[in-house]
């Protein structure tokens, strides 16, 4: 679904990722785990479009779209959710879905994966709690009918409940749908239990790779420690 093929990029000579490769296949998760500075906000620049490569290649199911802008890649089914649980303050939680989506049924859709927005469809964005807005953006993101759903740091400043039920979403995404999801995330337990594999990202290079789950988070949290 998506490759990132010895990328190298920065900003003006800096140079923060050094021949990065990394693969998100057709219906898997993948995470991408790292420390702050380590370069994860840079590789999500450059497989949405928002950041240009000094060396290296982007492809979506095999299209070289590396100098694609933002655009014409969520039109081949790319969807990005930023980090910092982003909505319109001033609309309501159904203001805010109706926003982007193609069929009133498509929100019931997105209630039986976040039942709490059902509850909370009269209320301004801007009232909610982070951990509601997070799921309101996820929500907001599966209505555009990804096939490949970017995540920057979900879990950032989010209660525990609400944590256990993104990760409840994101596995059961990818295990009924052939929607592939590349997740960047510092909460190793978390990353670890949602993906299939993994990456450990430290100064701007892949320094670690595995299979996902809950038997790899002490290896993953010794490694990252180092």
């Amino acid at each position: 679904m998506l490759e990132l093929q010895g990328v190298t990029a920065g900003y003006g000579r800096t140079r923060v990722l050094h021949d990065v490769s990394i693969e998100v296949p057709t219906g898997r998760a993948v995470s991408v785990m790292g420390h702050n500075g380590a370069g994860k906000s840079t590789l999500l620049r450059v497989a949405t479009g928002l950041l240009p490569v000094m060396s290296g290649r982007v492809l979506i199911d095999g299209e070289d779209v590396t100098r694609l802008p933002p655009s014409k890649r969520v039109r081949r089914g790319l969807g990005y959710v930023p980090q910092g649980q982003v909505s319109f303050p001033q609309m309501t939680t159904l203001e805010n879905l109706r926003l982007v989506a193609k069929r009133p049924s498509d929100i019931d859709e997105v209630f039986e994966l976040f039942p709490v927005l059902k509850e909370l469809l009269g209320r301004r964005a801007g009232l909610l709690s982070g951990g509601q807005r997070q799921q309101l953006a996820i929500a907001r993101t599966l209505l555009t009918k990804p096939r490949l759903l970017v995540l920057d740091e979900p879990t950032e400043g989010i209660q525990p409940n609400i944590v256990a039920d993104i990760e409840r979403v994101i596995i059961d995404l990818t295990r009924r749908s052939d929607l592939s999801v590349l997740l960047v995330e510092q909460h190793v337990g978390f990353a670890l239990r949602s993906t299939h594999s993994y990456y450990v990202l430290q100064s701007g290079r892949i320094t670690m790779t595995g299979d996902g789950g809950a038997d790899a988070v002490d290896a993953v949290r010794g490694a990252m420690a180092i």
